[in-house]
């Protein structure tokens, strides 16, 4: 599982993440809400092990990201924001080189990267350079590099940003086929998007732990979950 404990990230006088704790139990998919700014991202990349924090700890199936780095990142999927990448890659030749620094070989190697190609819908591009790429496909690249190693945890930081209404049931439809025994964390500002594939979400804004809503829960608000969300973050922007 993952354990986020009293997490906070500071940049300065600005504090991002405001002494944050929640755990993501395997077979859970969380929807970690909250508007632009809302510290989202930043929670993302401590998790992921891309910053440190400045006070707390994340640990990821028992490895804290901080003392286990590798043990931490070698059973985490991680798709950034904006799905950064070698732009003058091939998409074939990035999910080759991610391929090699997850230890894939052999017929394994094939297998994998066959089924997130063929998942994805990956074959019309993948010998052309990523930076010529549409937000769309780069996008399913990413997530395609993120998945590849089948792992144990993702992180997904707006899984479905850019994608067409079709794409983005592709992707949804994906996540919920994985969710039997991961951990997946998908942050997003998309109420549709908790309404598709999470059984349960969290609320934060300011970096400061507003909700924390269950699947019971979730099923109670899924008629006004939208107006129960713009309550909660103006009075977090009120107070």
């Amino acid at each position: 599982m993952i354990e986020v404990s009293n997490l906070s990230r500071r940049y300065g006088a600005l504090t991002a993440v405001d002494d944050l704790s929640f755990r993501v139990q395997p077979g859970e998919v969380l929807g970690f809400l909250g508007p632009n700014g809302a510290g989202k991202s930043t929670t993302m990349r401590v998790i992921a092990g891309f910053i440190a924090p400045s006070a707390g700890s994340v640990t990821v199936c028992g490895h804290d990201v901080q003392r286990e780095p590798i043990a931490a990142r070698r059973i985490m999927g991680y798709l950034p924001e904006g799905a950064p990448s070698y732009g003058e890659m091939s998409a074939a030749a990035f999910l080759g080189f991610i391929a090699d620094l997850r230890g894939l070989r052999g017929e394994r190697r094939r297998s994998r990267l066959d089924h997130v190609v063929e998942r994805l819908q990956l074959g019309p591009v993948l010998d052309q350079s990523i930076d010529t790429l549409s937000k769309g496909f780069r996008r399913r690249v990413g997530l395609a590099q993120a998945i590849l190693h089948d792992p144990e945890v993702l992180v997904l930081d707006e899984p479905t940003d850019g994608l067409d209404p079709n794409q983005k049931h592709e992707v949804r439809a994906l996540i919920n086929e994985m969710r039997e025994g991961k951990t997946i964390i998908v942050s997003t500002h998309i109420l549709e998007e908790v309404d598709a594939v999470c059984s349960r979400a969290i609320i934060i804004g300011a970096g400061r732990l507003l909700a924390d809503l269950d699947g019971a829960a979730l099923a109670q608000l899924r008629g006004r979950l939208d107006s129960e969300f713009r309550r909660i973050t103006q009075e977090a922007s009120h107070g």
